[in-house]
């Protein structure tokens, strides 16, 4: 199996023409009968081995965070000594399977652990200096708990430089985000009242924020040839949630099953308006963050007509079916969105069939 990515480079490297290369992607849309922007490809897994190297490799990082746990004996929270193996550990791994191998599942595995590594290592600093602490400490741990994730994010831009694994950039964003909730946070004060609506606000914002920047590099490859078409992929993934999770809090569902008959109305109006964005940009993420919250909005609506034994099945039936359906004309549908917009928005739009 063959990415978008390794096509562009044999060509630049004169393995093959561009009109062979060109050809053999009408082919392959011709075959799934549409057009390889539909098909919203990234690559995870080109074979059994990227799963069995990245069984071995989690086995080792968990290995060498057993050795870190026995070296350091603060049990004050989080280990530093154990999360810095790690993240060391995932480094050189990274070294032979990403650089020389280019090998996709375990190169997101290691660059996960590489950025986990580093954030808790941080942290396993900053919890002994503020643990016990007052309203004070408080905002001062909010504040370290900010530069640990701004380290975090310098680190990821390091790792980028060296590696360029596309979740890199949605890594290193997550970080950046996280810093500015975290310094927003420790200026309105850590022991607000009303803190949970205000971290769903900013939370909100930093999901737009995201998906924008998810956008710019969309933009950047309306036919999702190249590398920052992956790169995109999963900055919509970290963007989806921290759009929809907000939302849905706010309307009530996250509080439990007794919703009301108005905020399921409300819930399932919101996908709609997440399938409309999703089909406009040929991004699913949204729909697949938000299917948890319609699942519990359409069960009480059922239980609500009296279709209380079966409403879990009539919920997954109407779901699974939907989805499917969508799945199957997916391209039809997006070239009837599409059209209704301006033509200036569907020339930096990805293709449609």
């Amino acid at each position: 199996m063959y990415s978008q990515e390794d096509l562009n480079s044999a060509v630049s490297a004169g393995a093959i023409s561009a009109e062979a290369a060109n050809a053999l992607r009408a082919h392959v849309a011709a075959q799934r009968d549409a057009v390889p922007a539909d098909a919203e490809h990234f690559r995870l897994i080109t074979g059994f081995n990227d799963i069995f190297v990245s069984i071995g490799a989690v086995i080792l990082l968990m290995a060498m965070a057993a050795i870190g746990d026995a070296i350091w004996s603060n049990n004050d929270g989080p280990s530093p000594v154990s999360a810095a193996l790690v993240a060391g550990t995932a480094w050189m791994l990274a070294e032979f399977f990403t650089a020389k191998r280019r090998m996709a599942l375990p190169s997101i595995i290691l660059l996960l652990a590489f950025i986990g590594g580093t954030f808790m290592t941080f942290i396993g600093l900053v919890v002994p200096i503020v643990d016990g602490g007052g309203p004070t400490m408080d905002t001062i741990g909010v504040l370290l708990i900010a530069g640990s994730a701004l380290l975090t994010a310098g680190a990821a831009w390091i790792h980028w430089k060296r590696f360029m694994v596309p979740i890199t950039i949605a890594a290193g964003t997550a970080a950046v985000a996280a810093t500015v909730i975290a310094v927003l946070i420790a200026i309105i004060g850590p022991n607000s009242d009303n803190l949970e609506t205000i971290i769903l606000g900013l939370v909100f914002v930093a999901g737009l924020v995201v998906f924008a920047f998810a956008m710019r590099w969309d933009m950047s490859d309306p036919r999702r040839e190249t590398r920052r078409s992956d790169v995109a992929f999963w900055l919509h993934l970290l963007a989806a949630p921290a759009i929809a999770h907000p939302i849905f809090a706010l309307i009530g569902v996250t509080e439990g099953e007794n919703i009301g008959a108005a905020a399921a109305v409300a819930v399932l109006g919101v996908y709609i308006a997440f399938g409309i964005v999703a089909l406009a940009v040929d991004r699913r993420a949204l729909l697949v963050s938000a299917l948890a919250y319609v699942l519990i909005a359409l069960t009480f609506l059922f239980r609500e007509f009296g279709a209380v034994e079966l409403n879990f099945a009539l919920t997954a039936l109407v779901i699974g079916s939907a989805l499917l359906t969508l799945s199957a004309l997916w391209t039809p549908i997006r070239r009837a969105v599409v059209k209704g917009l301006p033509g200036d928005v569907q020339a930096r739009l990805p293709a449609t069939a």
